[in-house]
């Protein structure tokens, strides 16, 4: 069987059909120009359906396209043409417009690509967008200001990097130890009748009971034993009382001492860790809920020194969660001056503990305000040591080049103390070294010229005037503007690289502060290793310039500033805080209370000269009584339970 025999089109088909045919061309072609025209949003519709594949259909041109290609869809008339030529010819010369949500989903959904190559894949969109956002208003204004302090020339001649590589193999390299502070006696000291008492005396005074047999160490342990439980109700400051381990160590002082042997000052003399410091048998738990049940097989340096010394650990104390603040998996620590308010900074519990009598000491640390702010808060007296004095082997690291452990005390001469005890080079700890410090008790106050800033405290300057010290109007200038965003680069990008299996594993989201590590964490991710490097080098820069300009022997200033707390930290210069007084608490209730606030100011000393500092404070010290007084936690105790602390 034949086909039928197909007939001739007529014209009139044969033009309508070119007709059709044209305006499809033309109209395929015009809405391809607008298509490229239009590509980097089609790229962004594409990962939007990468990311959300269940929510999103084919992008609108895409689906115009596809209609072009069905033949139910013609184009009949030129009219009809003309209006789409109309249409495109206005989005041509319009500017593509997007709502200022879309574009941030944009940015984000191709950083979240980016993230993926740097095998980051690990955030929702939600945690990008936020990244992106900081990274704009934070990071990037920072990564400008470094360059132009420090990178305008190329070469690197300039301005080198303080992290500097040391090849030597030896970690028992030999370093000049200079020697122990010849310490005063409390002469005349006698045993209060009255526990209290007791719990608020100094290390010194403590320790002329000790070695005349006034009392006891195991007595001593017992009465700051019950003190950390019972106020720790209220303040939520303790993480562990290390009661058996305390009553051990407290035996064998006084056993050493019933056989002739004293060890020095704090031989019998109980005291407090923040839970970063290691223990081996107890929980070290950083402070985080990640972390609670960790028990570390170290035994850090510090503990070690003080070990030797005889001194007898009775409780790990608060450290905020991963040493940030003074939030923590069991709470949050509030201030014994002020017990409706917390205490602030990651060494919450030495702070707390030492300023309610629940220890006579207690070891803190510091990488940013971390020690300096609960000591302020809390009313005692601290001292952030020159960086390098105190070894950290066994202890939790934030940053390699700012983390500084450093004793909390009520005076500045026990601070003496604590600190020659756990001084010197810690062959675990690289940047450790023996800091050549002169006694404090032997400085020379009337050849000293110490300058006071516009914040100092007046009381402070008029005494020290008054005990034949210089004192002169100063300004300790530099050109450095970013000091705080270095300071962040640095604790953030160190901090990430220590923990960054507890990130990628998602453990930040049970973090107990939402809005502090994990925020900070994530944009250090967005930190290029060129931009950190640039960084070290304006710390360098700033460095210098403090050096040149500090031509005092020490200066008085605030001692919470965030400025000169940045720019303390990234010099690696010492601060002795000192409670100056005490003011009225805001909207204090119709009845009265006895809750107050504290004051305190800060004494800085250049690198390796932190006896001048603690001389100063001593000098300070022994003519007022500011850091004898004892705060109200018993009156407040009952004030806790109808109201909630304020931060």
């Amino acid at each position: 069987m034949s086909l039928p025999e197909r007939r001739p089109r007529s014209k009139p088909a044969k033009l309508a059909a070119a007709h059709h045919a044209s305006c499809a061309t033309i109209f395929f072609l015009l809405y391809a120009a607008e298509f490229l025209r239009s590509a980097p949003i089609v790229a962004a519709d594409v990962a939007r359906r990468r990311h959300f594949p269940e929510s999103m259909a084919l992008s609108s041109h895409l689906k115009n396209l596809w209609g072009l290609s069905c033949p139910r869809k013609r184009l009949s008339s030129r009219m009809q043409v003309k209006g789409y030529y109309k249409i495109w010819k206005v989005k041509k010369e319009a500017p593509l417009v997007k709502h200022a949500d879309e574009d941030e989903d944009d940015k984000a959904l191709h950083l979240k690509d980016t993230l993926d190559l740097f095998d980051v894949d690990i955030f929702n969109i939600s945690k990008v967008k936020e990244m992106v956002k900081g990274a704009r208003e934070l990071n990037v204004p920072a990564f400008g200001q470094d360059r132009k302090l420090v990178s305008s020339e190329d070469g690197g001649l300039h301005y080198p990097s303080v992290l500097v590589f040391n090849s030597d193999w030896s970690s028992n390299k030999a370093q000049r130890i200079s020697p122990r502070f010849n310490y005063p006696t409390a002469a005349g000291t006698k045993k209060p009748s009255n526990e209290e008492d007791i719990a608020f005396m100094s290390v010194l005074e403590l320790a002329e009971l000790i070695r005349t047999r006034q009392i006891t160490s195991q007595e001593l342990a017992r009465i700051f034993i019950t003190r950390l439980k019972k106020y720790d109700r209220v303040l939520e400051a303790v993480v562990t009382v290390t009661d058996d381990l305390a009553y051990s160590q407290a035996k064998r002082a006084d056993e050493l001492l019933q056989a002739g042997t004293y060890l020095g000052p704090l031989h019998g003399i109980p005291y407090g860790l923040k839970d970063i410091i290691a223990v081996p048998g107890y929980k070290t738990t950083w402070g985080s809920k990640a972390f609670k049940d960790q028990v570390l097989d170290l035994e850090a340096w510090v503990y070690q020194r003080l070990r030797s010394a005889g001194a007898v650990l009775v409780g790990k104390l608060v450290t905020g969660s991963l040493a940030y603040d003074d939030i923590w998996f069991g709470g949050r620590t509030r201030n014994p001056w002020n017990v409706k308010e917390f205490s602030t900074g990651s060494s919450a519990g030495p702070a707390a503990c030492t300023s309610a009598g629940m220890v006579p000491f207690a070891i803190g640390s510091e990488t940013a305000g971390s020690l300096t702010y609960p000591a302020a808060r809390c009313g005692v007296t601290a001292l952030r040591p020159t960086f390098g004095t105190v070894g950290r082997s066994g202890v939790m690291s934030i940053s390699e080049s700012l983390d500084k452990l450093g004793p909390i005390c009520r005076t500045a001469a026990d601070c003496a103390v604590i600190i020659d005890t756990i001084r010197g080079h810690d062959p675990n700890d690289p940047s450790s070294r023996e800091v050549n410090l002169m006694d404090p008790f032997r400085v020379d106050l009337k050849k000293l010229s110490v300058g006071y800033l516009k914040d100092a405290d007046t009381e402070m300057v008029d005494v020290l005037a008054s005990q034949g010290v210089e004192m002169v109007p100063f300004e300790l200038r530099y050109s450095v503007e970013s000091a705080q965003s270095i300071l962040n680069f640095t604790m953030d990008v160190d901090m990430l690289a220590h923990f960054d299996k507890w990130q990628r594993s998602g453990q930040d989201d049970e973090y107990e502060a939402q809005d502090q590590w994990p925020v900070e964490l994530r944009r250090a991710r967005l930190v290029p290793a060129v931009d950190y490097i640039q960084a070290q080098r304006a710390r360098g820069r700033l460095i210098q310039e403090v050096r040149e300009s500090f031509i005092v022997d020490a200066f008085i200033g605030n001692a919470t500033d965030w400025e000169k707390v940045c720019v303390g930290n990234l010099v690696g210069m010492p601060v002795v805080v000192v409670p100056t007084g005490f003011e009225e608490i805001d909207d204090p209730p119709k009845g009265g209370t006895q809750r107050r606030t504290t004051k305190t100011t800060g004494i800085y000393a250049p690198p390796d000269h932190d006896h001048i500092a603690l001389a100063l404070g001593m000098t300070y010290q022994s003519v007022t009584d500011h850091h004898r007084q004892r705060p109200p936690i018993d009156d407040a105790m009952e004030e806790i339970v109808s109201s909630p602390p304020s931060p």
